[in-house]
């Protein structure tokens, strides 16, 4: 399910409050969540929690490479990358130029001023390719009413980070996972708990796991003689309508 679905964005929002309360023990005091993010989908659900109530003192959003985000939260300046713009990293599901649930905080931001923000993404987003709220008021005092930082992981840090956590800890950890240690690092405080919010697992990234510690990952058991396992491929033409007509008749055969 898209971290666009409003649906998978409220199952988000349970496991803030789920981490808050493992943490907190029953104290009333804030805590901190460090969040990979390249769609904006996942610290969106925080913010969303932190909205209700939750006393979330700040939420710590993490880039790669690309950093659409941070270059938004440091600065005030939305712009969208070109494709050619766009890198290619070791943390490949933040390798986005265009962020599809910023529309929703910024929303927020603005006073929940529908009419501005859709002129914003609609209009001078589109006509532009960026837009500028570094001078407006709601921006300024953005970090204070909405508690969020903002920073920038490279490869080498993934890697530093991969290395480090491996050794303190004896805890492996995959590349988007590194970038949320790595920056919420940056802003952490000896009197606040963080949570860093763990992305997939190493195995799906064992050539960055292997550059990182020398060995490759960990199988999970559940997944031992997964390349012998049947495989069933459909080779369709690229064309809409007989995608929809297989759609269609793989529903219509589907049995409950």
């Amino acid at each position: 399910m898209n971290s666009i679905n409003w649906a998978r964005l409220v199952a988000q929002v349970v496991y803030y409050f789920s981490g808050y309360f493992q943490v907190s023990e029953g104290r009333s005091a804030g805590v901190d969540f460090s969040v990979p993010s390249g769609n904006f989908g996942n610290i969106c659900a925080g913010h969303v929690a932190r909205m209700m109530g939750l006393p979330i003192s700040r939420l710590v959003l993490a880039t790669n490479e690309n950093d659409v985000l941070d270059e938004f939260f440091r600065s005030g300046i939305y712009r969208v990358r070109s494709r050619a713009d766009t890198l290619e990293t070791s943390s490949p599901s933040m390798d986005i130029s265009k962020a599809s649930n910023l529309e929703r905080f910024v929303f927020d931001l603005l006073g929940r001023d529908a009419r501005r923000t859709k002129s914003l993404f609609e209009n001078q987003l589109w006509e532009c390719g960026s837009f500028d709220l570094s001078g407006d008021p709601s921006f300024v005092t953005a970090a204070a009413r909405f508690g969020f930082r903002s920073g920038r992981s490279t490869h080498a840090d993934r890697l530093a980070t991969i290395r480090d956590t491996w050794e303190r800890y004896n805890t492996m950890i995959d590349p988007h996972t590194a970038d949320g240690v790595t920056v919420g690092r940056m802003h952490a405080s000896p009197e606040t708990p963080m949570l860093v919010l763990e992305t997939a697992q190493p195995i799906k990234f064992a050539t960055t796991i292997k550059e990182a510690l020398g060995r490759q990952p960990d199988r999970p058991q559940r997944f031992d003689g997964l390349e012998g396992l049947p495989r069933r491929v459909k080779v369709l033409p690229p064309n809409a309508q007989a995608i929809k007509n297989y759609i269609a008749d793989i529903t219509q055969g589907a049995t409950c």
